[in-house]
């Protein structure tokens, strides 16, 4: 089913990718699909999530900075296969927001991090702040400049943060 949906979205407009072609791709019934996941902003979605979390799962290592550049590292390297269909899942949940999980799960296990930060003491970021100061870029590098973020960006960003965070708090 994931290489169906994937495949898809590589090859089709937005707006071409829908139940029946995902079906007919994985030769599975279009009923199978609707009783799973409603639509195709769900089906879409719960890939998103299933790949993000196997390809960029979000680190424990003790301490903030630590956890920042892994999991900064890790998803800058799981936008050069996904970037644009995180994007396109996101055009597809955005009249239904209720079928974000992948974003609202990833939201939830970032601020998870961001609070094992805090009860160890250490000054910490907003969930926004880290949001637009480290996943939104590397997006932006990917999607709109056409190269994928590199660790040493990803890195780049997370000391940016912590510089912001350090002087602010």
């Amino acid at each position: 089913m994931q290489a169906a949906v994937v495949e898809l979205l590589a090859d089709h407009q937005l707006e071409e990718v829908t139940i029946p072609r995902v079906a007919e791709r994985a030769g599975v019934h279009q009923a199978t699909l609707y009783r799973r996941w409603g639509n195709i902003a769900g089906l879409v979605d719960d890939i998103v999530a299933e790949r993000l979390g196997e390809l960029a799962p979000i680190p424990d290592t003790g301490t903030l900075r630590g956890d920042l550049e892994l999991a900064a590292v890790r998803f800058a390297e799981a936008i050069a296969p996904l970037g644009a269909i995180m994007i396109r899942a996101a055009a597809l949940a955005a009249p239904d927001a209720d079928s974000a999980v992948s974003f609202k799960t990833r939201a939830t296990q970032l601020q998870a991090m961001l609070d094992r930060a805090a009860a160890r003491g250490e000054k910490t970021p907003t969930l926004t702040e880290l949001l637009e100061s480290i996943t939104a870029p590397l997006y932006f590098q990917e999607l709109f400049f056409g190269r994928p973020a590199d660790a040493e960006h990803a890195r780049e960003l997370v000391d940016r943060l912590l510089i912001y965070v350090e002087a602010s708090r």
